[in-house]
């Protein structure tokens, strides 16, 4: 499923939903610390609340097709629809130098959006979205809530898709893989691009050096990133802002759908993902014997079967309170 959803998905996906293109509006929004971050903003007609996601490690809005299939579904259901490139991606990595935190900085990011998002007439409830790195992010998003000025009843939740969960273990499951290791030399030539963007963009704030010495996913984080944020070690850092660790303290309404099969993530992950899902109630875990990395193909004639079921999830606390939702959404295991 992950590499039918990278090779061949990416390139037909458009043929598998009837739903259009949301008339998006580009806008910038400002967040955590003043960074400038780029977002596109649907509102349908009597918007029953809205939806702010943003992608996983590497990409920008025009390429992220996934991300836009959540755009078109969301949208046609009658949400109001905020996509967003996150820090030192697409065209916020123009209009700023700053570098990634992996959900430290990002986190915030979301809530400060969905705070502007309110005052230029997005409707409460809001949720926070993302895949992959991106769940991540949306994971420190629901940490970050409940610092947010918005009141408590008006974010909804958080609901992520094989969201990175612990970077140190995934990273050296990765690079020990006959197969992962490709995976991973793979993004990290994309981190790479990316580096060298934003020393184009902002050539007196990225150092070239740097980027000739970021060869891995760990070494770009090494070269780039840790310094800026104050980390002494790159293990440091992944482990402040482990999705795993964050877990136990989460407090908002959060959907995790994970799939034991994923080949980007460490497997000895999923035990540890079950035990911390059980300890909180805040947490619904859907976690699939199948799936493969925000994979979840299914032969019905709407095959997204991941967003289908964060749709619903999203739908049903709309009207229901957090306990009547805990009762009816499902609880799957490997």
């Amino acid at each position: 499923m992950t590499v039918y959803t990278a090779l061949i998905a990416s390139r037909n996906w458009e043929s598998t939903t009837t739903h259009p293109e949301p008339p998006y509006q580009e806008h910038i929004f400002t967040g955590e610390e003043g960074v400038p971050i780029f977002g596109t903003i649907a509102i349908p007609p009597q918007a029953k609340g809205t939806i702010i996601s943003t992608y996983g490690i590497t990409g920008d809005l025009n390429n992220q097709w996934f991300l836009r299939l959540l755009g078109r579904k969301a949208y046609a259901m009658g949400y109001a629809v905020i996509l967003f490139d996150w820090r030192a991606h697409g065209k916020t990595a123009e209009l700023s130098p700053t570098l990634t935190s992996d959900g430290l900085y990002e986190g915030e990011d979301f809530v400060r959006i969905a705070e502007q998002a309110k005052e230029i007439g997005c409707p409460p409830q809001f949720w926070f979205a993302g895949y992959s790195l991106g769940g991540q992010l949306a994971l420190w998003a629901g940490k970050a809530a409940k610092e947010s000025t918005l009141n408590p009843q008006e974010i909804g939740g958080v609901a992520v898709i094989c969201p990175s969960l612990d970077s140190v273990r995934s990273l050296s499951y990765l690079e020990k893989h006959p197969i992962g290791k490709y995976l991973e030399q793979a993004i990290a030539r994309e981190l790479k691009k990316l580096a060298w963007k934003l020393h184009e963009y902002h050539p007196q704030d990225i150092d070239p050096a740097a980027i000739e010495r970021a060869n891995s996913i760990w070494g770009f984080d090494r070269e780039l990133v840790i310094s800026r944020l104050g980390f002494p070690t790159v293990e440091a850092y992944y482990n402040a802002s482990s999705g795993l660790h964050l877990l136990p303290s989460l407090e908002t309404p959060t959907l995790i759908i994970y799939a034991a099969d994923d080949p980007l993530f460490d497997p000895t992950l999923v035990p540890d993902l079950k035990i911390a899902a059980a300890k909180n109630p805040a947490i619904d875990l859907v976690l699939t014997k199948y799936g493969g990395h925000v994979g979840y193909i299914s032969r019905d004639s709407d095959p997204w079967w991941a967003w289908n079921r964060v749709l619903e999830w999203v739908k049903r606390g709309e009207t229901q309170s957090y306990a009547e939702l805990r009762r009816v959404t499902p609880r799957l295991s490997a």
